[in-house]
C-alpha cells in the first residue's frame, strides 16, 4: 500500500502556527518570564545594549511586565541555567537532563579551539581550588596577563574559565549587570536522571519538534544545536515523525516533518492580533534569516557585524511585525542617563501604507518599550 500524501500546509496557516508557537499571536501580559523560557525552549543571551539587552526584550515580547532584573533571580534561584545552544543562552533547568551531552560535546569542541582552548593543568586546578574554597568568583577576581595580545585573544585565566563552563565543570551561578560568576557545576545543578545519549538524542529532536510545530531535519538540528546531522538523521528513521509541506510565501513548497498532532495544533492555533510589535534581531522566531525570508517574504539580515560602509540599513535594526506580516523595520537607541528613547530611522516595507492608525500602534509599542528599559520618554525625528 502506497503511503499517504504528505500533509500540506498553506503558507497562511504556517505562518498562523509559527507565530503561535513563538508566543507572538496573542497579546503579551504577565511577568511570568520562567514560563517564556520554558515554552520557547531557550533564550538567546547578548552582551550589547543599544536600548534593552537581547534576552530582556525577547522575555518582554511576551511578558509585557517583565522588568530586566527578574531574569537573574531565575538563576539565583536554579530555575534556569545557562549555556551553549547556538550561541549563549538560558535554557530551563528541566532541559539538563537532556544536556549532558552538549556538556560533552562543547568540552571536546572548544579544547582545541585558538578561541577558548585549555589552559594549563596548573591553572585550572588553581581556579577549581580557589571557587571550591571561596565560593562564586567572576574574572575580575583572577589576574593573569596576555602574553600576546592580538584580537580576540584572552587572558589565561579567562580561557580556562570558559573552557570549564563550556565542560559543565562550572555553572554561572549569578550575574552582576553582565559580568558572569562561577561557581562548581555540583552546587548549581540539581542531580538529574542520567539517559542514553540516544535518549537525549531523541529527546531534544523531540522537544525541538513540539516547539516548533513542523520544520526540516536541518531546522531541528540547528534548534538546539546539541547533535549531529546523523544523529537527527538516525532518530527521524527510529521515530518516523510526520511528514508534511510547507508552503513558502512565493508559493514553493519545502519537505519537512511536523509533531503528531500538527492538525490539532493548526486548529488551535489563534489568528494574531493586530498589533505592532518591535521585535529583536535574535528572537528565535526570526533566527534562521533563510526560514524567515521562506515563511514571511521578510529579507532581514543582521548588519553589525558588517563593515559601516557595506551596511544596507543599520548597525541594529529592530524588525517590526504587524499581525503574520513584517511590514517594516526600525532604528533606535536608547540613553539611559536622560531617559530617552530615540528613533533615529523608519522603513516600512514596500506596499505597506503609515497610515495614521498603523502610526500609533508603532507610537504605542515604542513607549512599551521606553518603559522596559526605563526610559522615560521617545522621540522620533
Amino acid at each position: 500500500m502506497a503511503a499517504p500524501a504528505p500533509l500540506r500546509i498553506a503558507n497562511a496557516d504556517a505562518r498562523r502556527l509559527w507565530l503561535a508557537s513563538h508566543g507572538l499571536s496573542a497579546a503579551p501580559s504577565g511577568a511570568d518570564a520562567l514560563r517564556v523560557i520554558r515554552d520557547l525552549g531557550f533564550v538567546q543571551l547578548d552582551t550589547i545594549q543599544v536600548v534593552s539587552r537581547a534576552h530582556h526584550h525577547i522575555l518582554w515580547s511576551r511578558a509585557q511586565s517583565y522588568r530586566e532584573p527578574m531574569l537573574d533571580r531565575l538563576l539565583r534561584k536554579r530555575q534556569v541555567f545557562e549555556h551553549f545552544t547556538h550561541d549563549a543562552s538560558v535554557l530551563p533547568m528541566e532541559m539538563l537532563p537532556l544536556w549532558r551531552r552538549q556538556f560533552d560535546r562543547m568540552k571536546q569542541k572548544v579544547g582545541g579551539s585558538w578561541y577558548v582552548g585549555i589552559a594549563s593543568e596548573e591553572l585550572t586546578q588553581e581556579i577549581l581550588t580557589r571557587i571550591r574554597e571561596e565560593g562564586p568568583l567572576c574574572t575580575r577576581d583572577f589576574d593573569t596577563v596576555v602574553e600576546k595580545r592580538a584580537m580576540w585573544q584572552r587572558p589565561p585565566h579567562k580561557k580556562a574559565l570558559d573552557y570549564l563552563w563550556y565542560a559543565g565543570v562550572l555553572a554561572t551561578c549569578h550575574r552582576e549587570g553582565v559580568v558572569k560568576y562561577y561557581d562548581l557545576a555540583e552546587r548549581i545543578f540539581p542531580e538529574v536522571e542520567l539517559l542514553s545519549d540516544e535518549a537525549q538524542i531523541d529527546g531534544l529532536c523531540e522537544a525541538a519538534l513540539d516547539r516548533l510545530g513542523f520544520g526540516t531535519l536541518g531546522e531541528l538540528r540547528k534548534f538546539w544545536d546539541a547533535t549531529e546531522v546523523a544523529e537527527v538523521a538516525a532518530w527521524a528513521e527510529r521515530r518516523q515523525p510526520l511528514p508534511v509541506e510547507i508552503e513558502g510565501a512565493d508559493g514553493r513548497w519545502t519537505k519537512a516533518v511536523a509533531c503528531p498532532d500538527i492538525e490539532e495544533c493548526l486548529e488551535a492555533a489563534p489568528a494574531p492580533g493586530g498589533r505592532l510589535r518591535l521585535l529583536n534581531p535574535f528572537d528565535p522566531a526570526i533566527r534562521d534569516r533563510v526560514r524567515l525570508k521562506r515563511l514571511f517574504g521578510f529579507d532581514y539580515t543582521v548588519e553589525m557585524f558588517v563593515p559601516e560602509a557595506k551596511r544596507q540599513w543599520g548597525y541594529y535594526i529592530y524588525p517590526l511585525l504587524e499581525g503574520d506580516r513584517f511590514v517594516g523595520r526600525i532604528e533606535a537607541r536608547g540613553d539611559r542617563k536622560t531617559g530617552l528613547l530615540s528613533v533615529t530611522n523608519l522603513w516600512w516595507e514596500a506596499g505597506v501604507r503609515p497610515s495614521k492608525a498603523r502610526e500609533a500602534r508603532l507610537d504605542a509599542e515604542l513607549a512599551r518599550f521606553a518603559r522596559l528599559a526605563g526610559l522615560a520618554e521617545v522621540c522620533r525625528s
